[in-house]
């Protein structure tokens, strides 16, 4: 028995791993790990953590502009744009960046936010569904997506 139980242990292990990368898990969308950083990209990154936005875009665009498809730099400028008001160019990053990872968790949270932004729950909430997919094991964007649609409508309702 315990011959089997050391057998199983680690295969199970190696399994909830192996699903935890095949649905996102980690990071931003998981693809960090498997890039090289760029510098500018990890500069940008704690600026946007630092809440200096402005001071990010220019480093993000210089990041999509050698990268075309890096789906968290397109995420973050659609962040960082949001932040600053920017709701139309906010828009098409987030849409870039699912356009190259559809389940991207950070694109799917922001973009369903700032969809609350504009008054379109119908559209939140699909960002929701797709989120509660894409986070097998339950994970942070879903529910701070959750819980900003549950706050939208408690002040729909009042």
């Amino acid at each position: 028995m315990i011959r089997i139980l050391k057998l199983i242990t680690p295969f199970a292990l190696t399994f909830a791993l192996a699903c935890g990368a095949a649905y996102g898990m980690g990071g931003d969308s998981g693809s960090d790990s498997k890039k090289p950083m760029d510098p500018n990209y990890t500069a940008a990154k704690q600026l946007v953590e630092d809440g200096k936005y402005a001071e990010a875009i220019p480093l993000l665009e210089k990041v999509v502009a050698g990268d075309d498809k890096n789906a968290d730099a397109f995420n973050y400028l659609g962040y960082s744009n949001r932040q600053l008001g920017n709701n139309d160019v906010a828009l098409a990053h987030y849409q870039k960046a699912l356009a190259l990872e559809p389940r991207h968790r950070g694109a799917n949270e922001y973009l369903g936010e700032l969809y609350l932004t504009l008054g379109d729950l119908p559209k939140a909430e699909e960002r929701l569904d797709v989120l509660d997919d894409a986070c097998f094991f339950g994970c942070d964007e879903y529910t701070e997506l959750k819980n900003a649609i549950a706050e939208y409508k408690a002040k729909a309702g009042s």
